[in-house]
């Protein structure tokens, strides 16, 4: 830190001495302030910071203790040197017990001075090092649970990071298993709310009855079994975040009556009339396409619009094969000392059928997979015949697509999308799946195509 960086704060009720330092350190190259009383420095350190105060014990009003236990509580990582014409011991003890860098007394001796005002700004410096790691360290730690350095991978930190210092509301999509409930934890940890609670709600595994009361809450008699009153997950998340899982899944009465809620910022228990303001982030997820589900009137444009502030589209695992590896690794440790196991390996063949997989339950599937093997492979080396068949590339008995040279792509395709919409007995979402592609374009192409559907 430069001198002409570094701002220091004089404060001294006597203006001949006050003006007489604030020259001194200005003719070292220093930026300099004063302040005429403890109040006065107070609000000079509220306007802009400054990295030492050289403070006058004996102040009028508040003393350079005062000073100096509020700098302390407000202000940290500033470092304060006390100056008076009553040295002594015990005023001593007591200023470096509430956190002074040192203490000086009158006449001020010029060498001295310059001294201490180096020293205190080279730990002032390495204090603000220590705070940057210790940052770094954070976020590190925030991102330790999303595990991967591929590009797909990398774009989401970084929306992640520009976003989670606002309060805007984003919408996480993806396919089950591909981490959606990490990120939005990863938000919260690195938000201004990161202090308050995290709560999380899955839309998808409750009735409709139970979804309203659980998001809502609701009063005393509100309905049969209703004996006390309750707070709903909105109310629980006040002043932190809210994740709403699968909100796709939501009836549309609950998503008129969460719509009020982003608008309005309010919301009123079931059987309740008062109204309750909440101060809450929202953080969505879902594995459905809601655009689709909105030309369907299966989800509300206006309440879409209201979640997509921030889109986070959150890449299926075979989209980001090359962090398999990494994942793999992170989950034999983790499985290995879980079970107190000796560390395994992955063999070279094993690894490279683990990569062509296509992984349709993603980073879960493959988790619950890497414990298996931790606990059914018989070496320290997990070899490909530890892999199920399904794997491991064993030919199935399912009939194949015979292709003609000279047949056409768009034929060609037609016969695939019917043949695994036959395999799925026409479920179209799971047909997409295992296409590797939405289920928009998959939509698209049906109506492309028109392949007969079982049953049609």
């Amino acid at each position: 830190m430069t001198k002409a960086r570094a701002k220091i704060l004089v404060v001294d009720d006597e203006t001949n001495i006050r003006e007489a330092l604030a020259a001194l350190l200005a003719a070292d190259g220093y930026q300099v302030a004063a302040a005429a009383s403890a109040e006065e420095a107070m609000q000079a350190l509220r306007h802009e910071a400054c990295e030492v105060v050289l403070a006058d014990m004996r102040l009028q009003g508040k003393t350079g203790l005062d000073l100096l236990r509020w700098t302390k509580e407000s202000y940290p990582a500033t470092e304060i040197i006390l100056i008076t014409a009553y040295g002594s011991v015990e005023d001593a003890v007591e200023a470096m017990k509430l956190g002074a860098y040192d203490y000086l007394s009158k006449p001020v001796d010029r060498r001295r001075l310059a001294l201490l005002i180096e020293k205190a700004l080279e730990k002032y410096r390495l204090s603000a090092e220590n705070r940057s790691l210790r940052r770094r360290l954070s976020v590190r730690e925030e991102f330790s649970h999303i595990i991967g350095n591929s590009p797909r991978l990398r774009e989401i930190f970084t929306i992640v990071a520009e976003v989670a210092p606002t309060n805007a509301t984003v919408l996480i999509t993806g396919e089950s298993g591909t981490g959606k409930e990490l990120v939005a934890r990863a938000i919260h940890n690195r938000s201004r709310r990161r202090e308050g609670p995290f709560i999380t709600l899955n839309c998808g595994a409750l009735p409709d009855t139970l979804l309203e009361s659980e998001l809502f809450g609701y009063e005393k008699g509100a309905f049969t079994g209703a004996t006390s009153a309750k707070m709903g997950r909105i109310e629980m998340a006040h002043q932190g975040t809210l994740f709403l899982d699968e909100v796709g899944d939501m009836t549309p009465k609950t998503q008129v009556d969460l719509l009020r809620v982003l608008q309005e910022r309010e919301l009123r228990r079931l059987g309740g009339s008062r109204t309750v303001h909440v101060d809450v982030r929202f953080i969505a997820a879902t594995n459905k396409d809601l655009e689709s589900e909105i030309e369907k009137k299966g989800f509300r444009e206006d309440l879409y619009y209201r979640l997509n502030v921030v889109p986070i589209p959150m890449p299926p695992l075979r989209e980001r094969r090359e962090d398999i590896p990494l994942l793999i690794e992170s989950f034999l440790r983790e499985f290995c000392t879980l079970h107190k196991k000796d560390l395994k390996k992955i063999d070279g063949s094993a690894l490279d059928a683990l990569l062509s997989h296509s992984w349709p339950g993603n980073v879960r599937e493959l988790r619950n997979l890497v414990e298996r093997l931790v606990l059914l492979s018989k070496s320290d080396t997990v070899q490909p015949q530890d892999l199920p068949a399904a794997i491991r590339g064993t030919p199935s008995h399912s009939p194949g697509i015979t292709v003609q040279l000279d047949q056409p792509m768009s034929e060609i395709e037609k016969e695939v999308i019917q043949g695994v919409l036959e395999k799925v007995t026409a479920n179209r979402r799971k047909a997409a799946e295992l296409l590797g592609i939405s289920l928009r374009a998959l939509q698209y192409k049906i109506k492309k195509y028109r392949p007969a559907e079982p049953g049609e």
